[in-house]
Parts: C-alpha cells; structure tokens; sequence
C-alpha cells in the first residue's frame, strides 16, 4: 500500500511514562459546551446550555468551556447570562475559545466583562497539512500567527477590569506536528506571555486527531515536557479525540508522560469519532483506588439529562452509562456473578474489597441498581434465573432445580426471540409451577388424627383428576408422605418423592412458605414441584401437585 505510511514516532533512549501509575486525578475541564456543542446536528440552545452547566458543575467540574462567543450570538448571550446571573460558583472558571484574530480577540473580550476569573483559549493550527493546504504558510509565519494573538490578548487585558485572565494556547493539529516545530511554537508563546510559577500558562497538546497508537501520543507528551525552558510555569493539558478509538487510553498515557490537565466531555461527544469521555476516565480512575474529583454517583440520572440536552443516545454498550454494561446474558458470567454477590452479602461490609467477576465496578457506586445485571435470553444460564426467582421474587431454588427451570426459560426465550423480563420469568413460573389446570387438582387437605407417638398422621385429601373427584386418605411420617400414599387409591402412582427443600419467602409477603419436591418415575426421570401458600404443609404438598402434574403431561 502506497496511500498510507506508518506514523513516524519520536527516538526516545528511555521512556519514563511505561514504569508510572496514576496516582491522582488531573485538573478537569469539560468542554461540552464548546467542542461537543459544534458536534450537535442541532446545537443547543441557552436554555439547555444552561441546565448543561448547572449539571456540570454538580458533577464537580471546576473548569468548564463554555463557548466561543465571537462566533455566535447564542454563545455570546449564553455567558452574559451566565456572568450577569450569578450562575458561576466562585470556585468555578469558565473558558472561552477564540481565534488569533483582533476583533474576535475584542468580542470575547466583551463577553466576559464582570467575571471573576476566565481562561482565555486561542489556537492556531501547526501541522504539515495545515501549512500547506490551509493557510499556505511557512514555518516561520505560522509562528508569527501564534506570537501575533498572545499579543492582542495581552492588548486587550485592561478591557478585562478585574477579571483574571488565564491564557491557554493551542498548537491545533499537536499530534500530526513535527515535535519540534510544536516546541518552537509554544516556546515563542511562553516568551510574549511570561508566564512565572505563580501564574502558570496553559499549554494544551491536542490528539487533533489520532493518528498513532497511544504510546506514540504519550512519546510526544513526554518529549515536550522534557524540553520546555521552564516546566513549572506551565499546566500541561490535553485535548484527546477519538478517531482511532484509543482516546481514554491516550489520555491516560498522557498523564502518566506528566501532563497535568485533561480536557474532554462526557460520554465522549465530538466531532467525528468523538473527545474524550472524561465519565470513563474519571470511573477508570475510580476502579483503581483513585478519586477523581468528580460526581458520578447518579450516573443514570446524568445520563438521561445528557440525551435531553444534546439529542445524541448513549450507546448500550457504552462504558459504565449503557443499559447492558452491568448485565449478563452468559449463563457462565450469570453464574459466577451470582456466586460472589451472594457470597459478598454474607459480608454485612459495603467496603471490602470489590472483587465481583466480570464487573470492574459496584453498580451500586454509580447509581444503578443489582437488580438488572442478570437477564434472560436464549443464551443464558440455570443460576441466572434462579438468581432473578431469588432476588426479585423471594425463591431460593435448590440447587438441583436449577437446571430444569433454567432449560425452560432458555426455551421460552428462544422460542420467543426476545429477552425475558422478570416480570415475564415469574408469569412463565408460575404457569408452569403455580398456577396449573391439571390433571391433578389439590381441594383440601386436612390432618385427621396422629398414630402413636405423633411421629405419624393420617390426611384427608380432596382432589380431581383429569375432572374426576376422590376422596383420599394416606398415612405417613407428614402430610407429603401421607398425601402420596392417598394419591395412589385415585390412580396416580408410580413415582416416589426423591427431595424436599423449603423456606419462609424471603422478600414480599412474610406469611408465605415455599417448598420444593423432586419426585423420580420408575422410568429414572425427575421432576420438580413448586408451591406456595401460608402453611408450609400445604405448600409441600402443593409442590407434589406440581411435579406430579408435570409428569403427567
């Protein structure tokens, strides 16, 4: 192939970035209001950027973009209202974006009269095809671009009045940029702004876009570092997008090359592929034992104001915020899940060690719920059922019932082609356990009289068979012994009870009982019974109705 070529990487003799970890979480800035509101095939308008502030500042950003007011009147009222309204929290910054360009310079200045403090973001683009399809310039006058707009926002500071100004700089199309003509730039920007120690530059090294696996990005990150004039007097940000799919992991290599500040949005809104998604970030960050500073404990909650602000959906699949990320299909995942959550329950501690198989994350730490992470389809496994029964419904299948029900639920799913809802589980269940038409019909059921010592009783048994009524009576060690020995003078015969479980229901109503009863055929084969009711001697025997029905057809 001769239309494409390999991304030419930078020679470092030794890269530090491989040995570190992340041990603190950057400086946040969220740009939903600027980068992901140019991506909108319908932009937002004030009022929603409005409620989209008000929720980014819950979530804990202390930096957030909020237009490029020299481009758009909308964008321009929009912080008006938020400065003229009070709506910024005094350790809130809002940031603006504008072009080396003196009127622009002028307007943006305009819009930011009367806040308290503002980063003031100008760009220009340094690569290759920039200098030479877009702007048709030299090196040298590319350079003279960037100097040029420092100096009108240098010229325009006393129109800021109290306001403090941060300056942030971009070479736009960083990662596609000769290293170190990308050096030579934002060295010529540090020279005209001076920044010092105590009031730092903000120099933002953007994966424009992507065009080389992570590790390259990270080379670029830490090659500039290392060849600054004067490190300390500069926030290094990034600004990572998407078109590889790798924008998570080259922000988080970025960190560990030394970057300082990371911008994005949330859930990755952007143009083309998308930004960043500082939500996967930041709960990334989280599942390792490191704060992020960020709020996502109503992670749903974020998420539907997310899809009303923006009109884009979030994926299902979407890391920690889709519908399915926290649910398993697999019978195997549903197993093993299913196993540790009843394990960890036993704990009585929320804090010890999450350690649950195929979920990174507790569920419950971002607002969702237990209750939806096992799901039924064709695919699906004995224990998942059996775990929905459990906790959604109060039954605590044997273990040995397990396959039996599992297999008919995988059948229904299968048969239907659809996923099966909890509600749609517990209605096959007890059409299929609770709820049978016959053939064999329980009417009542009383204890007569005990023989000897009480260890046995006889019962009297009203029931129908096939339609017919009897009259039966049986003696035995308890009313299920008793009762399958009245079922033989009614002509149902030829099994035998092989297992018996029960339990008091363990969520909804505490009056009821469940019991459970496997009979075998003499030809070898098994089923199993279920029944309700509030005497548990009623609810065995209902369970012998159960399995013997089942048997029968």
């Amino acid at each position: 192939m001769s239309k494409y070529r390999p991304f030419q990487g930078i020679a470092m003799e030794k890269r530090r970035w491989p040995d570190r970890t992340i041990e603190k979480a950057p400086m946040w800035c969220s740009v939903d209001l600027r980068d992901g509101n140019q991506a909108l095939v319908n932009p937002m308008g004030i009022e929603q950027k409005l409620a989209l502030f008000d929720l980014l500042v819950k979530i804990g950003f202390k930096e957030i973009e909020v237009g490029f007011p020299s481009a758009s009147q909308i964008e321009f009222d929009f912080i008006r209202r938020l400065i003229e309204e009070s709506r910024i929290p005094d350790d809130v910054t809002i940031q603006v974006l504008c072009q080396a360009r003196k009127h622009l310079v002028d307007r943006t200045f305009e819009s930011l009269a009367g806040a308290k403090k503002a980063v003031f973001h100008i760009y220009n683009s340094t690569s290759p095809a920039h200098r030479k399809y877009t702007f048709n310039m030299t090196k040298a006058q590319i350079v003279d671009v960037a100097v040029e707009g420092v100096k009108m926002v240098k010229s325009c500071l006393p129109q800021a009045g109290k306001t403090d100004i941060v300056l942030e700089y971009s070479p736009e199309s960083f990662s596609s940029t000769e290293p170190d003509f990308a050096l030579e730039v934002c060295e010529a920007v540090i020279a005209e702004w001076k920044p010092t120690r105590e009031r730092r530059i903000i120099l933002n090294l953007p994966s424009t876009v992507e065009c080389s696996t992570p590790n390259g990005y990270a080379d670029q990150i830490e090659w500039m570092i290392d060849h600054f004039s004067d490190r300390k007097s500069i926030i290094v940000s990034l600004h990572p997008h998407n078109d590889r799919g790798t924008g998570i992991a080259a922000a988080e290599l970025g960190l560990l090359a030394g970057a300082d500040r990371i911008e994005g949005t949330l859930f990755g809104n952007g143009e083309r592929t998308g930004n960043l998604d500082i939500m996967a970030m930041a709960l990334n960050m989280y599942t390792q034992g490191v704060d992020s500073r960020l709020d996502f404990t109503s992670l749903t909650e974020i998420a539907v104001e997310y899809e009303k602000f923006t009109g884009m959906p979030i994926h299902p699949r979407h890391p920690y915020a889709g519908e399915l990320v926290f649910t398993a299909f697999s019978g195997s995942h549903q197993d093993a899940i299913k196993k540790a959550l009843d394990a960890r329950a036993t704990l009585n501690d929320p804090d010890a060690l999450w350690d649950v198989p195929y979920l990174p994350i507790d569920p419950k730490d971002v607002g969702r719920t237990y209750e939806a992470i096992i799901r039924i389809n064709s695919q699906s496994g004995k224990g998942g059922v059996a775990w929905i029964l459990k906790e959604r419904y109060g039954l605590d299948l044997p273990k040995a019932m397990h396959p039996e029900v599992g297999a008919f639920m995988n059948a229904q799913a299968d048969r239907l082609g659809v996923e099966l809802k909890p509600e749609e589980i517990w209605a096959r269940f007890g059409e299929r356990y609770l709820n049978q038409d016959g053939p064999v019909v329980l009417k009542e059921i009383t204890e007569r009289a005990r023989v000897g010592s009480g260890k046995r009783s006889t019962w009297d048994a009203e029931i129908t068979v096939s339609g017919k009524g009897f009259l039966v009576a049986g003696t035995g060690t308890g009313p299920i012994d008793a009762f399958v020995e009245g079922l033989k003078s009614a002509g149902v015969d030829g099994f035998k009870v092989t297992a018996f479980h029960e339990h008091a229901l363990t969520q909804g109503s505490d009056s009821l009982a469940a019991a459970y009863v496997e009979i075998e055929r003499t030809d070898g084969k098994r089923f199993w019974g279920c029944g309700l009711d509030a005497s548990i001697a009623d609810s065995g025997v209902m369970a012998v109705v159960s399995a013997v029905n089942l048997s029968l057809k």
